[in-house]
């Protein structure tokens, strides 16, 4: 039976339970304080409404087995009562002698969405049985847990809950379903001599296989800034994982059963194409993700790109241009809290409008959110490259592959920017490397093939701007010198220049098929 994914947030007469960080807020927005046991009980019932919990099952839970009386549990079920105003009992009721059911009306939901994806970090392993090493131990996994809980759309449980599987045997399956979450982070660490190693794994808590892992060290020269390296690589690799895997999750669901977050997810490999026909499906997914919840900021941030992707590679359509703006002023708004819906809609209007510093000043809104974002310091870099900020473009690209894993299909962004930067201040042996890792992390982008003929153009390899021109043109057949330049992509000396390397490159003026 596949378990249930709970939503994460809930308002019970005025009070909001916020499971994803575990606090409760009371109606004038201060937060009402309970204890950690307390806080788990209540978790624990949320994720099982309108079933009865026994006695036996909540002390299980929240206690793990420790010898603990009846009266701590009454304790935490008065406390919840207490905080969440229920002296009726109409929603924490009492079964005499077997224990308790939380009844949730359908209207206290707060429309999170319920299949988000979810993971808990549980306490990594010392490997080395030195209590002193344990503070370092639990720093990186706390670490892991605040930098994974800044990824929009994943839900990541506290330390508090996840923490409480200290020194348990662990049956994955079981720890999931408790925690009412998709996928598991453990891991171990072992210290030798002045090195320290790292392994770590993420686990689908349903069939309990491996979705990743991965094993990082380094020497203990600085412990902490040690600490900060490995959770950035760390946490560069599980997000690409956790996304690959919520897509195939999606691919395997029925058509009559998918709701926005899935057609959502089955848009992302056709968005990140990023070639006509793939553009063209990833709308027709994501506009019906959009009609199940027009709300959804991450559906609206990937149509801004893609309807941009189609503007400037399908016609110059004025629809396009104007539904890509759209949608991308929809996720520039004030109450937009996704770093990376916010970053593509900053690229696609400072692409569309050549207002470069207003897409900055949303990047950098974008990267305070989530500086480990591999997709916003991706998109940053771009909008860098074409506005001449070259330096911002190295740094952010860089950054962006230093979180990516080497198979990252939006690698191509980084790369492009590197391109960019490098093409234009004549560096061409660096411009050909960027170009060439552009065209193999994305064969069908087009724009990375022109950059790679230029690029080699400047380094004046003719058989090498042969070579070039002939896959640009396999790539888009109807390419031409003339619609690339209304592409406008960059200042006109710099565009001038690069479109006159495309000519004597001998790619065709206008297209041979219109």
């Amino acid at each position: 039976m596949e378990p249930h994914w709970p939503p994460t947030a809930f308002s019970i007469n005025g009070v909001r339970v916020d499971l994803s960080s575990e606090f409760l807020r009371g109606p004038d927005g201060g937060i009402v304080p309970v204890r950690p046991q307390a806080f788990a009980t209540l978790r624990y019932l949320l994720q099982n409404p309108d079933r009865l919990v026994t006695k036996s099952e909540l002390m299980r839970v929240v206690w793990h087995g420790t010898s603990v009386t009846d009266d701590s549990l009454v304790q935490c079920i008065h406390e919840i009562r207490r905080a969440l105003n229920d002296e009726r009992h109409d929603v924490l009721q009492t079964v005499p002698k077997r224990g308790y059911r939380i009844v949730l009306p359908e209207k206290m939901n707060l429309a999170t969405p319920a299949n988000r994806a979810s993971l808990a970090v549980l306490p990594f392993a010392n490997l080395n049985r030195d209590p002193q090493q344990d503070y370092f131990v639990d720093g990186l996994a706390e670490d892991l847990i605040t930098v994974l809980a800044r990824i929009p759309g994943l839900f990541v449980i506290a330390r508090n809950s996840s923490f409480a599987y200290r020194s348990e045997p662990r049956d994955v399956r079981s720890v999931a379903q408790e925690l009412g979450v998709r996928y598991l982070l453990e891991g171990s660490v072992r210290r030798s001599a002045d090195q320290i190693r790292i392994n770590g794994q993420l686990i689908d808590g349903q069939s309990a296989s491996h979705v990743w892992a991965g094993k990082f060290g380094g020497a203990v020269a600085d412990i902490f800034d040690l600490q900060d390296q490995l959770t950035t690589q760390i946490v560069g690799a599980i997000e690409p994982s956790i996304r690959r895997a919520e897509i195939d999750r999606a691919r395997r669901k029925r058509p009559d059963s998918l709701d926005a977050y899935d057609l959502y997810l089955r848009a992302l490999p056709h968005a990140h194409a990023n070639s006509p026909v793939e553009t063209d499906e990833a709308l027709r997914l994501l506009h019906l993700s959009l009609k199940r919840d027009q709300g959804y900021l991450a559906a609206h941030g990937y149509a801004a790109w893609c309807h941009e992707q189609r503007y400037f590679r399908n016609g110059f359509r004025p629809e396009d241009r104007i539904a890509a703006l759209e949608h991308a002023d929809t996720v520039l708004g004030i109450n937009c809290d996704d770093p990376n819906a916010i970053s593509m809609g900053a690229f696609v209007r400072g692409i569309l409008t050549r207002d470069y510093d207003g897409a900055i000043g949303a990047l950098d809104r974008a990267l305070a959110m989530n500086e480990n974002s591999a997709l916003a310091l991706g998109f940053s870099a771009l909008v860098s490259s074409h506005s001449e900020r070259y330096a911002r473009a190295v740094d952010h690209a860089q950054k962006a592959l230093r979180l990516s894993p080497l198979d990252d299909p939006l690698n191509y962004h980084p790369y492009c920017a590197l391109t960019v930067t490098y093409l234009f201040t004549g560096q061409y042996p660096e411009a050909v490397k960027y170009s060439t890792l552009a065209v193999q992390a994305n064969p069908s982008f087009s724009v990375a093939h022109v950059y790679l003929v230029a690029s080699q153009f400047g380094l004046g390899d003719a058989e090498a701007v042969r070579a070039a021109a002939d896959r640009l043109l396999e790539v888009a057949p109807t390419f031409s010198v003339d619609a690339f330049v209304r592409m406008r992509q960059f200042r006109p000396p710099l565009m001038e220049g690069l479109a006159a390397a495309l000519r004597r490159a001998g790619l065709p003026e206008r297209a041979a098929v219109e």
